[in-house]
């Protein structure tokens, strides 16, 4: 499923299953879920059965009948809208089915491999995949590395490592081996796979209120009921006006009229919109490749005033490459240079490559023969922050070469009854302050130079930043560098803050720090260690190449594993939180416009003479044709402007990056006048058709 993926809300396969499903949310039980919608609906019940009684006792009116009609197109809408945001998700969730292989795999029971259905693991058992094998069920690799096609979830088709014992351990059911071996212990139980949930997030299937979405259907519901109060009072008023004026009771406002005048009044639009906001919130995000695992982490995301960013891939490109070998006092760059190389021959890290390269590209430095000099190539650790190599010259003396930070090199030389000079001192601080990484290169007790190591700011981050900091939002750069290499990359990336020489606990004490002073936090990680910083943080986006706790504790999780991905996140939710706004704000604007067109036409006989028409008349700005026009113009408006925005409300409003305060009054009027002044044309437009 790629990132730029996208369902068109025109497909005419979604459009029919959306038609059917409309008429199926007609189910009372479904129906009541939406309060708004399930008051329209009771109205198009009643008014139902007035029409035909009328029918039964011979007073048919086709008034009430067209009444009848637009409250039902009304309910209809408002469920085709909800059912059309599910179909879109739903069309996601069967691309993902089509990926999702009930296959045999190799479970390992003591001894011996045992041939069972994936769908017969349990969480706990081991398996064994190869080359060509698809992975049964989620799980974390134990044992070996490999090569592994994940295009099934992410839509790329470039292969990625899985490896046990790292960050990059957790592997995902219905992927594909494509090299080597691996063993895998089973994370979760059948059903209950990364895939399974997927399905039933991305359909909405199990997709539960937020607490926003509950708050507004409280504040719809009580909006509702006051304007339920209002126009049952009306009749009253209506009959004492009628008899003050002379006029027959008979002409008093009937059942149809009061339930039509009630539906025009209470919020219908954002009613029928509001859970197709929130389902689409999902979508967009899906659209990004990224799993919300809850609406919450959505709203949240929109609600973020601080993002903790790691440095390394996110904020940077993450490959130091070397650039520059900077030698010591009486030693010669080649000299340098060709032993910085001979200790990264083993190295395969991107590092490790840049340093070989650079030293062929500028002193034509090759490999040489390991064998006879009986090499042994020492590994980097975090213990000891250093590698190198031990080998022996022509002359059978043993050699140490050694590079790694410069703290590590000068106990490596003091150790060695070394000399550690204070121009690498001088060289180290200097680079660190510039926010490059340098590596001090030493051959047993003697400091060569030093390897200068830069990491690149990613294009066009700053302006991000620049961006974020627009709406209102704090960033923090998280990094295991010392504090000058921090400051440097910060100053150069824009970002407000930064954290250097970080550990698991400072990231997970500085989120809660942050909330206690009333801020909602964001970040993203991958590693074990970052699972509880990713659990107590308001939106946790967990790396899907991560380990199975990183994916546990986070409330979404990246497919691309892209750390970038955290500030699409937060644009996604302020889109979804600005859309529910703006249509409520539009929605209540209509309310306000259709009591301004629908009152006064029904009062134009009240008080009024042998001319049938009475002071109340003035009232009637728009001019409407009569009671009966007016009423049904706006019936048939409430029900038309909810399928019109429609589109609005799954693609989200027009997103900018700008704050709180400006988006709130570009909103206020683009929505709030916009809302106001839609219904006056509109209904007047409807008018003239029906008195034509």
């Amino acid at each position: 499923m790629s990132s730029k993926q996208q369902i068109s809300i025109f497909n005419k396969k979604i459009l029919f299953e959306a038609a059917i499903n409309s008429f199926i949310k007609l189910n009372p039980a479904v129906l009541i879920k939406n309060p708004v919608i399930f008051i329209v609906g009771i109205g198009s019940v009643l008014t139902t059965i007035t029409v035909i009684t009328d029918i039964i006792n011979g007073h048919f009116s086709s008034f009430n009948l067209q009444i009848g009609i637009w409250l039902w197109i009304t309910v209809l809408f408002a469920n085709f809208s909800e059912a059309i945001a599910e179909g879109r998700g739903k069309a996601q969730a069967d691309s993902l089915r089509k990926n999702r292989i009930q296959t045999k795999t190799r479970k390992i029971c003591g001894q011996q491999e045992v041939e069972v259905f994936a769908g017969e693991l349990k969480k706990g058992d081991i398996v064994l995949c190869e080359a060509g094998d698809v992975i049964p069920s989620d799980g974390e690799v134990i044992e070996g590395i490999a090569s592994v096609d994940e295009s099934a979830i992410t839509g790329e088709s470039a292969p990625v490592i899985r490896e046990s014992g790292g960050d990059r351990s957790a592997v995902t059911g219905g992927t594909k081996v494509i090299s080597d071996r691996i063993m895998i212990r089973i994370t979760t139980e059948p059903g209950n796979t990364f895939i399974d949930r997927m399905i039933a997030l991305v359909e909405g299937a199990k997709r539960q209120k937020t607490p926003n979405e509950i708050a507004l259907s409280i504040l719809l519901s009580g909006l509702s009921i006051i304007f339920l109060l209002a126009v049952v009072t009306l009749p009253s008023f209506f009959g004492y006006s009628l008899a003050a004026s002379n006029k027959p009771i008979s002409q008093n406002l009937t059942l149809p009229v009061l339930i039509c005048l009630m539906v025009c009044l209470v919020p219908t639009t954002i009613g029928g919109l509001l859970s197709a906001i929130g389902i689409s919130g999902m979508d967009r995000l899906l659209q990004h490749n990224v799993i919300a695992t809850s609406g919450r982490a959505i709203e949240a995301a929109g609600d973020v005033d601080v993002l903790l960013l790691d440095k390394t891939g996110t904020i940077t490109l993450g490959n130091r490459m070397a650039t520059s070998f900077i030698p010591g006092d009486e030693v010669e760059p080649e000299e340098l240079a060709d032993a910085a190389q001979f200790s990264s021959l083993s190295d395969e890290t991107p590092e490790g490559r840049s340093i070989v390269v650079l030293a062929k590209e500028q002193f034509g430095i090759r490999g040489r023969d390991i064998q006879n000099l009986q090499a042994s190539f020492i590994p980097f650790t975090a213990q000891t922050r250093m590698s190198g190599v031990d080998f022996q010259s022509s002359d059978g003396k043993l050699h140490q070469i050694r590079k790694g930070s410069s703290e590590a090199i000068q106990t490596f030389i003091l150790n060695n009854n070394g000399f550690y000079p204070q121009k690498i001192k001088d060289i180290v601080t200097g680079l660190a302050s510039q926010g490059a990484t340098p590596l001090v290169v030493a051959e047993d007790n003697k400091v060569l130079g030093v390897i200068h190591l830069k990491d690149i700011v990613k294009g066009g981050i700053k302006q991000r930043f620049s961006e974020l900091r627009k709406m209102g939002i704090r960033t923090i750069m998280i990094t295991g560098d010392n504090a000058l290499t921090a400051a440097a990359i910060a100053a150069e990336a824009g970002v407000d803050d930064f954290m250097a020489e970080a550990k698991p606990e400072d990231k997970l004490r500085r989120i809660r720090n942050e909330q206690a002073n009333g801020h909602l936090v964001g970040m993203i990680g991958d590693g074990t260690n970052d699972a509880p910083a990713l659990a107590q943080a308001d939106v946790g986006i967990a790396m899907n190449s991560g380990t199975q706790a990183a994916r546990e504790a986070g409330n979404m999780v990246d497919l691309d594993s892209n750390p970038t991905k955290l500030i699409e996140v937060v644009e996604v939710g302020k889109q979804l939180l600005m859309t529910r706004g703006a249509l409520t704000t539009f929605s209540i604007a209509n309310d306000v416009a259709k009591y301004f067109a629908i009152i006064p036409a029904l009062a134009l006989s009240l008080y009024s003479g042998k001319t049938g028409i009475g002071p109340l008349a003035a009232l009637n700005i728009m001019n409407l044709g009569s009671p009966q026009s007016a009423i049904l113009s706006a019936i048939i408006f409430n029900a038309i402007i909810i399928i019109l925005l429609v589109p609005l409300a799954l693609k989200g409003v027009r997103y900018k990056p700008v704050s709180a305060n400006a988006s709130l009054i570009r909103n206020l009027l683009l929505f709030g006048v916009g809302g106001l002044i839609a219904p006056f044309i509109g209904i007047k437009l409807l008018d003239l058709l029906i008195n034509l």
